[in-house]
């Protein structure tokens, strides 16, 4: 069944990934570019609701004051013409050769705050054009050689340029969030906060962490060896999943951007799952709200029929996915499964309502470690009951 996308879905893309030519570190362009509003009519046709982009996604590097508020302008004015919200704003500190050993973290220190004006600009420019994330990827912010950082005055500048955005965001009182979007490796060797859990050991250290949070990207946790869908309940139970970067990805390899659901496709089925249907067992836990992101690239063998074929394709099968996993969490078979499973268990707190250390220490409670041992859980067969809702 072929699913149609609303507005009501939040589905958005980023400019950056329509507007993919198909170069790559081997081959140049596969196709032509088109205006940045050209892909916005576009994807309003297709029925998404957001765009998304990099600063130099609309305007170049060295563009004047002029050349840079037409391009918004335009961009701005086709996008509300459309129907769309321009719901996320980020900026380019990766690709010209100045940011080749950083934007915040830098050795060289003009090159430091020459990025933080860069950024603290696209962040007045995100209010501007009302939209509710700001999101910082760094790509550049890394290392090749042990030898070529002080690993400490790194984090620290990190610490630093993020706490001065934030702080940035709160003195003009603008309305937004800054979303982390963390990498392993690629372009660097090896990225600062490589992982979900290395950006929130950071986000913990700054002055302004309230509203830092997290752009998981599915892609990025996977080449990192992880699991996304476990990376997102992490973000969400700390209340700090602020945006999602949807993709698909085949294990440890460079960064594929493939459509969604063309990767791990079981993966792909729970991550949906969790943001559609919540915790299972809890409730009353965090729910992510917020928008339905696609950062991918159409295939560099397509060309730009592919594009929007692609971006439809993102769509169709998150709309798949979340029918079938609201299915699976409907079926009475599944819920007796886990019961006896013992998962809703789970948010049952060990301790007591009110006991004491003492008195769960002085508890003589009897327990047949062999008979626990010998338990059956039943998960294998819960899991071939999504496999049946998800390809049956």
């Amino acid at each position: 069944m072929v699913r149609t996308p609303t507005p009501d879905d939040k589905f958005s893309f980023g400019l950056w990934t329509i507007g993919w030519t198909g170069t790559d570190p081997f081959g140049v362009p596969s196709r032509p570019e088109l205006d940045p509003w050209e892909y916005a009519e576009g994807l309003a046709e297709l029925g998404a609701w957001g765009i998304t982009f990099h600063d130099n996604d609309v305007f170049a590097f060295d563009a004047t004051d002029d050349e840079r508020s037409a391009r918004v302008g335009q961009l701005k004015d086709a996008a509300g013409k459309a129907g769309l919200v321009i719901e996320m704003v980020t900026t380019n500190t990766f690709t010209h050769p100045a940011f080749k050993d950083g934007g915040l973290t830098s050795n060289d220190r003009s090159v430091r705050r020459f990025g933080l004006r860069k950024i603290l600009r696209n962040v007045d420019l995100a209010a501007e054009l009302g939209a509710s994330t700001f999101v910082m990827w760094g790509g550049r912010e890394g290392a090749e050689y042990d030898s070529s950082k002080d690993l400490y005055a790194a984090l620290e500048r990190y610490k630093e340029g993020l706490d001065t955005v934030a702080s940035h965001i709160k003195t003009q009182g603008y309305d937004l969030k800054i979303g982390l979007e963390p990498k392993p490796n690629e372009p660097r060797g090896d990225i600062f906060l490589p992982t979900v859990g290395h950006a929130l050991a950071l986000i913990a250290e700054l002055e302004h962490g309230d509203i830092v949070g997290l752009n998981p990207e599915v892609g990025h946790e996977q080449m990192a060896n992880l699991n996304y869908t476990h990376a997102l309940a992490q973000a969400m139970f700390s209340g700090k999943l602020f945006h999602i970067d949807l993709n698909g990805q085949r294990g440890l390899k460079y960064d594929q951007d493939l459509c969604f659901g063309h990767g791990d496709l079981m993966s792909a089925f729970f991550t949906v799952d969790l943001l559609t249907n919540g915790f299972p067992a809890s409730p009353d836990a965090p729910r992510y709200d917020g928008p339905v992101h696609f950062d991918y690239k159409p295939s560099r063998t397509e060309g730009m029929q592919g594009i929007w074929d692609s971006a439809s394709a993102n769509m169709e099968t998150w709309l798949l996915l979340a029918d079938k996993a609201r299915a699976f969490r409907a079926d009475p078979e599944v819920q007796q499964v886990m019961k006896d499973a013992s998962i809703y268990e789970l948010s049952e707190p060990t301790l007591a309502e009110g006991e004491s250390l003492a008195d769960f220490l002085a508890a003589d409670e009897p327990f047949d470690a062999d008979a626990a041992g010998a338990r059956e859980y039943g998960f294998v067969k819960l899991q071939q009951l999504a496999i049946r809702h998800l390809i049956g």
